[in-house]
């Protein structure tokens, strides 16, 4: 698959991703206080089903497409710590493998019955910091990698 393909697929899955994170994050979280706790509840129910079905797959084309891309600078990741460029993206691949490991691990929490408030609150607050993290570390891969090498 063309670059220009896999870089249009995964900004179109980050897109989603990341609004989904901040939607959690920044909007749900601020109305929780004013909401009836059982509608927040059946909200949050809903919301999570939702997401159970659609994240995988925005998951799997976010880092279908992030695996082919790496691999068109794989001559660069193999000695990331010589360029700026590579050191930002192997920083970024390493988020973004935390990011699926968060995930795994609140699926698993979810399956088995452990997933609680207060580890749901950790997990989102934690993925929006890595995204946080890592759309920085994208935009900053080609414009600070053009000031410093």
């Amino acid at each position: 698959m063309s670059y220009p393909v896999l870089l249009t697929l995964h900004l179109f899955g980050a897109l989603i991703f990341i609004g989904t994170v901040f939607f959690e994050v920044l909007m749900l979280e601020a109305v929780r206080k004013d909401v009836d706790r059982a509608a927040m509840r059946a909200v949050e129910q809903a919301i999570g089903r939702r997401a159970r079905r659609i994240m995988p797959w925005v998951l799997m084309v976010i880092y279908g497409a992030g695996i082919g891309m790496a691999w068109h600078y794989r001559a660069v990741l193999a000695d990331p710590w010589q360029s700026t460029f590579g050191t930002l993206l192997a920083l970024k691949i390493v988020l973004a493998i935390s990011v699926l490991g968060h995930f795994a691990t609140a699926m698993t929490w979810m399956l088995r019955g452990r997933m609680s408030l207060r580890r749901s609150r950790f997990i989102h607050i934690s993925v929006f910091v890595h995204m946080i993290g890592i759309v920085l570390l994208a935009k900053g891969m080609f414009h600070w990698a053009a000031v410093f090498g």
